[in-house]
């Protein structure tokens, strides 16, 4: 079943629209506050369509994910107990949250750093950092290097892989696919 490829054609295609670098600002400041799907997925194809861009979608991405953070940050601060609490209890999000603030106690700000630059769902990490009243400046610097350096180096390896790293990933997006589908499902499964 060819859907992954179906999809990526897709979004290749929706990339070159005029809209693209807002619907990634949008994506992306979404996903540091709630949304599920990482702007990686718009990013990526927007810079094999147009890799003279690079630099300035990793940029508009990064901005963008960091006022998410800053938004996430303040929910956190400010509304925890009356909005997002409720939310996290809803969605069994609360032992998420849980093991977020055991981190920040051990580790501090490198938690956001680390949270910034990796798969790890972000948006936890914001609302915990803001529940935490951690100090903003670092947590704004922290964000800033993290969220930076993951879409800098995504942009960078899209622009310099180029055609041949397009094919490859044509090639082999429908077990890539499913893997991530198959892992997930396990994920869910085990930590659940």
């Amino acid at each position: 079943m060819k859907i992954f490829t179906k999809l990526y054609d897709w979004t290749l295609r929706w990339a070159e629209h005029r809209l693209a670098p807002a619907v990634l600002a949008v994506l992306t400041f979404a996903e540091s506050v709630f949304f599920p799907i990482p702007p990686d997925v718009l990013l990526a194809p927007m810079v094999l369509s147009k890799p003279e861009k690079a630099w300035r979608y990793a940029t508009l991405t990064t901005i963008s994910s960091v006022f998410g953070g800053v938004v996430g940050y303040l929910l956190g601060y400010l509304m925890f107990e009356p909005l997002i609490e409720p939310v996290l209890i809803e969605f069994n999000y609360m032992d998420k949250f849980e093991n977020a603030m055991a981190w920040f106690e051990e580790y501090g700000v490198w938690v956001v750093f680390l949270a910034g630059f990796s798969p790890i769902p972000y948006k936890v990490f914001t609302l915990s950092a803001g529940f935490m009243q951690m100090l903003f400046l670092p947590f704004l610097i922290a964000s800033a290097v993290g969220r930076g350096m993951r879409f800098f180096l995504v942009a960078g390896l899209i622009k310099f892989g180029g055609p041949k790293m397009e094919a490859k990933l044509r090639n082999s997006i429908d077990v890539i696919g499913w893997s991530v589908v198959i892992l997930a499902v396990i994920a869910y499964l085990v930590f659940s």
